[in-house]
């Protein structure tokens, strides 16, 4: 692999701001990034890598470095470049390229000032170090955990603060087994988030560890999660596990560079990762088991591994521009963005870039890809996805884009897939970040910007391959196959403008602009023109805060027309989905508002949310299989969809009526997985305020191949984009399948929030509220279009006609920069004549003057009183005197103004006082202040209160103040009576004129210096009678009929514009001007008004100090509904401030169709507002919903109030307010003369008389008072105890019961809260508030003393069935219970405040890190109490229990601390040294010496004896520290105890109840009190009569039962110090009444430098024994156990026998002894070693370890390296017996998990437990990645105690003494003749030993081949022989030996010859002859057949 550390950079010169560059790095076309840093000196010390696979480098190799600045705003963030040639690797590939200083160069090729550092090298596998991302380990069920977290169960996480906050990671290594190698020395490295940590070098295959590793963190969570612990995993996914932790889980390990080699070993950890207020899971087992065979594994998801390539098919753009005239070079750019490695990328982002000559300047537009989005993990569907522990089997492949697929059978998902279909790139602006909103997975680089820019066409294929090289390829060829998914159709976009309300104050006038793509883009002449934009409007004051735009009766319309891609099959199953979703989200939120668990609608809203959710899932979507432009991830998604709903509406059936809320969010969390992603990075997010069926803008990020882009709606100010709201076109688009098919908007009213771009506007502000009406759809679809119910469209030309004044005459000729008709800005010339009717329209009447008072009306018109100001203006003369200016009067920014004393008051206004100089400002006595004149405008900069003499200009401000008549008409009904007003006496050439300036403020009547008027024609357009399409879609194109000379005369007119104005001083630039076309004007006129009525019920708000201690300062709720606001009363400071107040909005004015109001009500707004003592409001924090709208007066039922939550600043919820609301439409009309909303009414809510009994203890931990009291406030009663005289001697209070009686609403939930405070006495009798307390929730407290089941609060009574159980006390008496917790959080104690409890007392104004000032012991009790005097009272509930003379207490304590485990480590070897430090009261205990060097978990085994007097020392500390030797010792962690809990509590915590009545012996009885009087004591304090035992003790009557000894006791105990019967039968009930017993307790330790983190766990006890009661019992010795000193082995002890040298058959003889000495503990079966790290080390660590010992076979050499021949590795505690004989040895013996039945496995024992074993056991070697069988060990094991060795001493190896057994010299084969049988003997075992088996194959081989050649040679003539049976003929031979015997001579030489034989030959010849004759007679005896011989 090629490794490229990236070091450092140098930026010159420096930038300004500082830059945030990063390095991004291409190597054959694979890009490598970089992280940012801030800086001009930026150092990464970064490691890019890339896997070189099967192509090495060659000698053109390069690397092309580019580094770019990513915190630039700017579009360029180019920094410089350079390339780095790799030859020098190539020649020498095992050095270091180092690279120092490499100059950058710039788009020019010519270098810079900046300089970079570097490091380049190859690596392989082998020497590779594992850093950074990419390490050998990972988990398989990493995404399994990821998809667990996506469906939530039950037990949900608490929800996380976006801020950062503390954190910690714990890693803790046990143990690893199986680890392949030969002779390997393993070391565990573990990678958290970047911090590397090591384990200790260990020896062996199966090595035990147990270190742990800690790292803390203060990060923001989503950065948290996403951090890697390199034994791989995400942080996140350790974070949502059970308990935020992998508990001892075993981890399959892998080597990368070996893909098939399998798992190569297992490792053992447990993972934590813990937050603020989490705690650790306590591991009671042992470190070492060896029973702890946990089979589920976490494998490895790096081997075996297929690699997923994602091949992109680029084919066309459209739309691609950046600038007006501007043509482009585009360049598409492809990048996965992941933040961690490239194969773990969430996204595919494409960037087109314009590189004009091959130099990318600037990016055009950007749009990503989620994966999520566009693949599946099969995780989807819950009951089909693959289990959370994979078993030991290998793992089914993976991509590496880390989507596991699962087994077959199982719904595996699919592979990422996309198109071909467009996607749609955005730029520019982009929308805000906001850290809760965002997912945590996205980067903010993921975000695209607001802008459309155009589309890209593309497809994306997904190929699980072995390898493929990246190329590119012409796809001119495959056009056609595609182009059927580019067929366009039009599209109508229609919205309707039905308000736009709460916005700040603009100061000019507005409009909005609706555009989908470029389509309606006014600024892009590039398409026909349609009607985009509204008319402009003015904002109005709304009499409170806000700002209006006073369209009333007349709404804009807009309508834009687009040529887009048909979808609609798609959306279908969109807005499928989305429909259930949202039904599902809405009973959802019913559900979670209703608090009370008893509110009887509670059960009926689940049944809905069941029935309706069966009944949307059951509807069948439509299918893609058949739909030709399906594309294959549609199918894919159908498919998964389908699934997903079946399995929903399967569980909805079945879901029974608990855990309701989280088991419907699971269901919307997995729908919301199938839905497009709920997300960051997608603008329009500011809905998070709004339910999502009630907000406009839906929370999801656009659709995958949705075509369509999102439409966009600006808010426009100046020509300027202000702020927008983002729509998805699916939400509003229309389907002729019906309704539900359609968007969920889809001609439907919604509101809108419109927000700012990034970095523009206020923070935390909201533009605008929106509410809109909105149609999407084809055109052919708009027939019949009718968004509302009501309303006439009507469609206006428009034109303004100019005139100037010029010696008192008005005319045309006059104007100088200005056309005669214009629009209404007096920029484009529109002359009546240029309008033209467009298609498929006509003229309807002539021109007519409608003046638009909308543009006219006052701005302050809704104000009560305005404040005017007019500023007299002075300049010096030639002779230095003051004298008017030429403008006399100005306002404040020196425009001409009226002069003050022709200023009149207008109509309907009055002045109490006249003008007046204003001297509350820094001028002189006069009210003048002074300057110098600066041209062109000759106004100063700067003003001063001091004349001096160079001053030419001086200025004074007259002000007055004029307030509103109270007239008939209500502001409202003015305004609209101003809107309606018309002059029918006035002439054709005097209506409707407008007096004023452009840029100004226009009024109807003409004042005397105004110079130029205009008004307003307006000209009917009527629609043709077309059919099939809605007219308003043909209003395309413009109205005027030459283009070309229309943008001829605008552009004279601008360049006319460009003049100065001397008149009105204009000192800044007209905006820029955009000949746009001439366009009508579209508005819906509504004729008939509605009239409602609001009512909201405001009750209460809480939890407003969630994280605030600081109460509420003046709180007061702003009603906003519309453009109408009203304030309740402002209230006291208080936490949960109760208002109980309705607000009333009468003759609420709203012209739409009640019907469509029904269906979608505006929005009511609360607002929580905080006024401090100086009058100053403060916004806390909003909320919003619709109310409930009600047609019919008779049909109104009460609407229940809900708790609706608080977004403070559109990001942190922050408390709750109880609250709802109606609107009531009226029937009658409205009387004029009355204000809307300005009556107030009490909330409706039943009462009654309950009484809250309360028992106050007394005040703990308060500083500085002398005599506190303790003031009770709920609502409008009050009560109060007496002041503690003596606080400082006993801080109780005297009167301990109150009773506190008010009326309260009858529902829980209305509850109010319960106001604590304690005041103090000061001198002089002034009182102080000290402390207070707010009891949010009183439902613990609530109480029925009549109900007959009705139990008092009491300690628990559990009788239990104990008789056949009762036998086992005695052999569990001295085994203590061991709580994994605090005693206070055992559930059955009841946090040990069953007496009282403890409620935490704070300051009004705290001080800074203290905000606890005490605590308050006591307790509550409501319930009804009769309101009838006569009626019997209700019984108290606090029967005093401990007398209060008792106390305060003189007690004696003793603390147990037995142990600490997972201490945070101190020093810098990973360990500390810990001691423990005891502080009660002023007492401190504790030696620093007695410190327990380097460990993480010590093990004290010390009491504490103390004492003390409770309560005034009731607060027991135990705090450890980490000593050091010359710095200050640090505090690791501290636990505090509150004793006089545990003293007061009824659970007898003071002392655990002992299981036996022990007299003697270790574990004798501590209390003073025996069982019998403790019995007493309990029943007294329950109100029950004392036990009475019979005189022989064997029986007692208590409680109205009797109880014999018996009944417990089966056999009477033979023990005799077990107590007396009376004892033993009180002690039996005592331990059925769920008292605290004899236990540990595991106390979690936490420091101030991480709160709420998790130090370390203390386990310990503490008994309290009161001195009254008399002298404790003997205090338990819990020293700790020592280790028994043992003969046997330490891995560090390393022995060798002597070399058995020349063994020619593999055999060793040795008789040799190993000796070795070791401490080992029995209880925790692991050996002790406690030794010093370095010579230099302070004091020894302990270790421990399990025992085991390692056997290696060598092979020793005399030149070269011994050679490995087998290991033999044996645990001691847990080993196989030995076989008896050599051949019944197999590997199999040592297998750890065999696969062979119980009854066929081999046995185990302890060699602890036998003492001594002899045998054979089998040695192994690594061979191939399998282990197999290397040789045979014979030996015997004996293990003696350190006594014993004594006794039978014994030397190593054959030294003496050599006895027990005595070892002799091995008898080893004679060397004399070695050189000659050396040679033979090793040829012998070469080819004998090694191959024998196939020596012996072969020759039985080649027999069995000669013995099969044998028969087929003779089984043809055996065949023929048996075939045809030929006859037996003796002729033959006969006739042979006859003529043998006489035969003729043929020659004379032969007769010579042949004589003598012929003589010698008779005798034999007659014998034979002889012989033949008896086998032919008995040939014929046999054979009768055989004829007789002839001759």
């Amino acid at each position: 692999m090629l490794r490229l550390i990236v070091q450092s950079a140098k930026i010159s010169p420096p930038l300004s701001p500082p830059p945030r560059p990063c390095v991004s790095v291409y190597f054959r076309d694979v890009k490598r990034t970089t992280r940012e840093v801030e800086g001009n000196h930026p150092v990464w010390n970064e490691t890019l890598i890339w896997h070189l696979w099967n192509h090495p480098l060659q000698k053109d190799s390069f690397l092309q470095i580019t580094l770019r600045d990513m915190g630039s705003v700017k579009k360029e963030r180019f920094i410089g470049m350079a390339t780095v040639l790799l030859k020098p690797l190539v020649k020498k590939p095992r050095k270091i390229l180092f690279v120092n200083d490499l100059t950058l160069l710039n788009h020019s090729m010519m270098p810079t000032d900046c300089t970079i550092t570097l490091q380049a090298a190859l690596t392989t596998y082998k020497d590779m170090e594992k850093v950074g991302d990419e390490d050998l380990l990972a988990i398989t069920a990493q995404e399994v955990a990821k998809q667990k977290l996506m469906f939530p169960s039950a037990t949900v996480h608490k929800a996380l603060s976006p801020k950062p906050q503390h954190f910690q990671v714990r890693v803790q290594v046990f143990e690893a087994r199986q680890l392949m190698g030969n002779d390997i020395k393993p070391v565990v490295k573990v990678v958290i988030a970047g911090h590397q940590h090591h384990s200790r070098i260990k020896m062996g295959n199966n090595p035990f560890f147990n270190e742990i590793f800690f790292q803390n963190f203060y990060e923001a969570p989503m950065k948290f999660f996403d951090e890697i612990i390199l034994i791989q995993t995400d942080i996140g996914f350790i974070y949502n596990c059970p308990g935020h932790t992998l508990l001892r889980k075993w981890l399959g390990l892998c080597q990368p560079s070996e893909r098939n080699s399998g798992v190569r070993g297992y490792l053992k950890v447990t993972i934590c990762a813990l937050g603020v207020g989490d705690q650790a899971p306590v591991d009671q087992r042992l470190t070492y088991r060896a029973d702890d065979m946990d089979t589920r594994i976490f494998k490895s998801s790096v081997v075996p591994i297929s690699m997923a390539y994602l091949q992109f098919f680029i084919y066309c753009a459209e739309d691609l521009h950046l600038k007006k005239h501007y043509s482009v070079s585009p360049v598409l750019e492809v990048e996965l963005i992941g933040e961690k490695l490239p194969c773990l990328s969430s996204y595919i982002k494409f960037r087109v870039l314009d590189c004009p000559r091959n130099r990318c300047n600037d990016e055009i537009g950007t749009v990503s890809l989620s994966l999520n989005q566009i693949s599946s993990t099969g995780a989807e569907i819950e009951g089909k996805r693959a289990p959370r522990a994979l078993p030991p089997a290998p793992p089914p492949p993976e991509s590496a884009l880390s989507h596991p697929f699962l087994l077959a059978g199982m719904y595996s998902g699919f592979l990422p897939c996309f198109g071909p279909s467009f996607l749609t790139l955005r730029g520019g602006k982009k929308a805000p970040f906001r850290m809760k909103e965002e997912d945590p997975n996205i980067p903010n680089i993921v975000k695209d910007g607001l802008a459309y820019r155009g589309r890209v066409f593309l497809e994306l294929i997904t190929h699980v391959k072995s390898h493929q090289e990246a190329k590119m390829k012409d796809l001119s060829l495959d056009v056609i196959s595609i182009e059927k998914h580019q067929n366009r159709q039009k599209y109508g976009l229609c919205v309707i403008f039905l308000s736009c309300t709460m916005m700040p104050d603009f100061k000019d006038l507005i409009q909005f602009e609706v555009s989908i793509g470029h389509y309606g883009n006014k600024m892009d002449l590039s398409y026909k023109p349609v009607v985009s934009t509204t008319q402009y409007s003015p904002a109005i004051y709304d009499g409170n805060i806000y700002y209006y735009v006073p369209w009333y009766n007349t709404k804009p319309v807009v309508a834009v027309t687009s040529f887009w891609e048909d979808v609609g099959f798609r959306m279908n199953c969109l807005n499928l989905l989305q429909f259930t979703r949202d039904r599902l989200k809405a009973n959802l939120d019913t559900l979670k508002s209703m608090r009370n668990p008893r509110d009887p609608a509670l059960l009926p809203q689940w049944e809905k949310l069941l029935r309706e959710l069966v009944e949307d899932c059951k509807r069948p979507l439509p299918c893609m299989t058949s739909q030709p432009k399906a594309t294959d991830l549609d199918k894919n998604r159908w498919k998964l969809r389908r699934l997903l709903l079946q399995e929903l509406a399967q569980k909805a059936k079945q879901a029974p009526p608990r855990d309701m809320v989280a088991t419907a969010e699971g269901w919307l969390y997995r729908l919301n997985a199938v839905l497009p992603e709920v997300g960051a990075g997608y603008p329009g997010r500011e809905q998070a305020l709004v339910p999502a069926t009630q907000a406009g803008l839906t929370l999801l990020r656009p659709q995958p191949q949705m075509n369509l882009p999102d439409v966009m709606i600006w808010l426009m100010s100046r020509e300027q984009r202000v702020a927008y709201a983002q729509v998805p076109a699916h939400s509003v688009l229309f389907s002729p399948d019906g309704a539900r098919h359609s968007g969920r908007f889809c001609g439907k009213t919604q509101t809108l929030f419109l927000q700012y771009p990034e970095g523009e506007g206020e923070k935390d502000t909201l533009p605008a509220q929106l509410r809109v009406c909105m149609w999407l759809g084809n055109v052919t679809d708009s027939r019949d279009l009718e968004l509302l119910r009501q309303g006439e469209v009507v469609v206006y030309a428009e034109t303004y006609e100019n005139q100037a004044k010029f010696k008192d005459q008005w005319g045309q000729q006059f104007l100088q920069h200005c056309p005669n008709f214009s629009d209404v800005m007096g920029h484009k010339a529109l002359p009546k004549e240029d309008f033209k009717e467009p298609h498929g329209w006509h003229w309807e009447g002539p021109w007519t003057v409608e003046p638009q008072r909308r543009l006219l009306l006052d701005t302050d018109i809704n104000k009560s009183q305005v404040l005017e100001e007019v500023y007299e203006n002075q300049r010096r003369d030639a002779t230095g005197a003051w004298v008017p200016a030429t403008i006399p009067n100005t306002d404040v920014n020196g425009e001409p103004v009226e002069a003050r004393e022709i200023v009149k008051c207008p109509q309907g206004w009055h002045v109490k006082q006249t003008w007046a100089v204003e001297l509350n400002h820094a001028v002189d006595n006069e009210g003048w202040e002074y300057g110098v004149g600066i041209p062109p405008s000759g106004l100063p900069q700067v003003w001063n209160s001091v004349e001096k003499t160079y001053y030419s200009r001086r200025r004074r401000r007259w002000a007055r103040v004029r307030y509103r008549d109270h007239g008939r008409l209500s502001r409202e009904q003015e305004t609209l009576s101003f809107l309606q007003l018309h002059h029918p006496g006035l002439a054709e050439e005097e209506a409707g004129w407008e007096y004023g300036v452009f840029g100004s403020k226009f009024h109807l009547n003409p004042q005397p210096q105004s110079r130029f008027r205009r008004r307003c024609w307006h000209r009917r357009l009527a629609p043709n009678k077309v059919k099939g399409i809605a007219p308003i879609f043909l209003l395309e194109g413009s109205l005027s009929t030459d283009m070309k000379e229309q943008a001829k005369r605008e552009v004279d007119m601008v360049s006319s514009t460009r003049r100065l104005d001397s008149l009105r001083r204009v000192r800044r630039a007209p905006p820029a001007v955009t000949p746009t076309p001439n366009l009508p004007f579209i508005y819906c006129v509504f004729n008939k008004p509605h009239y409602y009525q609001l009512f909201c019920y405001i009750y209460q708000a809480r939890n407003l100090m969630s994280s605030h201690v600081q109460p509420f300062q003046g709180p007061f709720i702003r009603l906003v509904f519309l453009n109408h606001s009203q304030c309740t009363q402002t209230l006291k400071s208080s936490a949960a401030p109760t208002w109980a107040q309705t607000l009333i909005f009468q003759h609420l004015l709203l012209y739409e169709n009640p019907q469509d109001t029904r269906e979608g009500p505006p929005c009511v707004v609360l607002e929580l507002w905080q006024r401090d003592p100086q009058g100053s409001e403060t916004l806390w924090g909003r909320t919003m919903w619709q109310p409930v709208v009600w047609l019919d007066a008779q049909d109104r039922i009460l609407p229940p109030m809900r708790w609706h939550p608080l977004v403070r600043g559109l990001e942190d919820e922050e408390g709750e307010i109880l609250a709802s609301c109606e609107l009531i439409l009226e029937t009658e009309a409205p009387q004029p003369g009355r204000d809307p909303g300005t009556e107030a009414a009490p909330v409706p809510a039943p009462t009654r008389s309950p009484s809250r009994q309360m028992l106050v203890w007394g005040l703990r931990n308060m500083k500085q008072v002398r005599s506190p009291r303790l003031l009770v406030e709920c609502w409008e009663e009050s009560l109060q105890t007496e002041p503690i005289r003596d606080f400082q001697t006993n801080p109780n209070f005297a009167q301990s019961a109150l009773l506190l009686t008010l009326y309260m609403p009858t529902e829980e939930t209305f509850a109010l809260p319960l106001v604590l405070k304690v005041v103090d006495s000061q001198d002089f009798g002034q009182e102080t508030v000290v402390g207070q307390a707010n009891v949010h929730s009183l439902q613990p407290y609530f109480c029925d003393p009549w109900a007959e089941d009705y139990v008092p609060p009491r300690p628990p009574i559990i009788f239990q069935l104990l008789g056949y159980l009762c036998e086992k006390f005695w052999f569990k008496s001295s085994k203590a219970e061991v709580y994994d917790c605090e005693l206070e959080a055992v559930p059955a104690f009841q946090g040990l405040q069953d007496f009282c409890r403890t409620f935490k007392l704070y300051q009004e104004r705290p001080r800074l890190g203290s905000p606890v000032v005490g605590e308050l012991k006591g307790q509550f009790r409501v319930y009804p109490f009769p309101e009838n005097p006569e009626a019997p009272k209700p019984p108290r509930q606090f029967p005093l229990w401990p007398k209060k003379e008792d106390f305060p207490q003189q007690c004696v304590v003793r603390v147990y601390i037995v142990r600490a485990s997972h201490l945070q480590p101190q020093d810098i070897n990973g360990l500390c040294d810990p001691y423990v430090i005891l502080k009660l009261g002023q007492t401190m205990l504790g030696n620093r010496d007695k410190y327990q060097p380097n460990t993480l978990d010590p093990i004290f085994g010390v009491m504490f004896e103390l004492s003390c007097t409770i309560p005034l020392e009731k607060d027991l500390e135990i705090q450890l520290y980490d000593f050091d030797l010359f710095s200050p010792d640090d505090m690791i962690g501290t636990t505090v105890i509150d004793l006089e809990d545990r003293l007061l509590s009824g659970f007898g915590a003071r002392c655990g109840l002992s299981k036996s009545y022990c007299q003697s012996g270790p574990f004798r009885w501590r209390d003073q009190m025996p069982p019998s009087l403790l019995l007493e004591h309990h029943a007294k304090r329950k109100g029950l009569p004392p036990p009475l035992f019979s005189p022989e003790g064997d029986s007692v009557y208590y409680n109205g039962k009797k109880f014999e000894l018996q009944s417990f006791e089966l056999k009477p105990p033979r023990a005799s110090f077990l107590g007396s019967k009376k004892e033993r039968l009180a002690l039996y009930l005592l331990n059925t009444q769920g008292l605290v017993p004899e236990h540990v307790e595991t106390r979690t330790l936490y420091s101030d430098s991480q709160p709420g983190i998790d130090q370390g766990k203390v386990q310990m006890w503490v008994d309290i024994f009161p001195k009254k009661l008399g002298p404790p019992g003997p205090p338990v010795n819990i020293g700790p156990r020592k280790p028994n000193r043992w003969l046997f082995g330490l891995e560090k002890d390393m022995q060798k026998t002597d070399v058995h040298y020349r063994s020619l058959t593999g055999e060793g003889i040795f008789n040799w002894r190993f000796i070795f000495t070791l401490d080992y503990l029995v209880a925790e079966h692991v050996c002790v070693l406690s030794e010093k790290d370095y010579i230099w080390s302070l004091d020894p660590t302990v270790t421990k370890f399990p025992a085991r010992l390692i056997i290696q076979v060598w092979d020793n050499n005399i030149i070269s390296t011994d050679d490995f021949l087998g290991v033999l590795e044996l645990d001691l505690s847990d080993m196989p017996l030995p076989a008896p004989h050599s051949r019944l040895c197999s590997v199999r013996m040592l297998e750890a998990d065999p696969k062979w039945p119980h009854c066929l496995q081999h046995k185990r024992s302890s060699l602890f437990k036998m003492k001594n074993v002899a045998g054979w056991w089998p040695c192994q070697v690594l061979d191939g990645g399998k282990w197999r069988l290397s040789g045979k060990v014979k030996m015997t094991l004996e293990i003696l105690t350190e006594k014993e060795a004594l006794i039978k001493a014994a030397g190593r190896g054959q030294s003496e003494p050599n006895q027990y057994p005595t070892l002799h010299p091995p008898l080893r084969t004679h060397t004399l003749f070695m050189w000659i049988r050396s040679p033979i003997g090793r040829f012998i075992r070469v080819f004998w030993r090694r191959y024998r088996f196939k020596i012996i194959a072969t020759t039985i081989i080649l027999l069995i081949g000669l013995l099969l050649f044998k028969f087929i040679y003779s089984a043809p003539n055996y065949l023929a022989m048996n075939w045809i049976k030929p006859e037996l003929r003796l002729n033959a031979p006969i006739q042979i030996y006859t003529n043998i015997i006489n035969a003729p001579n043929t020659s004379s030489a032969n007769s010579s010859n042949l004589t003598t034989p012929q003589q010698n030959l008779k005798p034999t010849t007659a014998l034979k002859l002889k012989h033949l004759q008896g086998h032919v007679t008995r040939l014929r005896d046999i054979l009768p057949e055989l004829l007789a011989p002839q001759n």
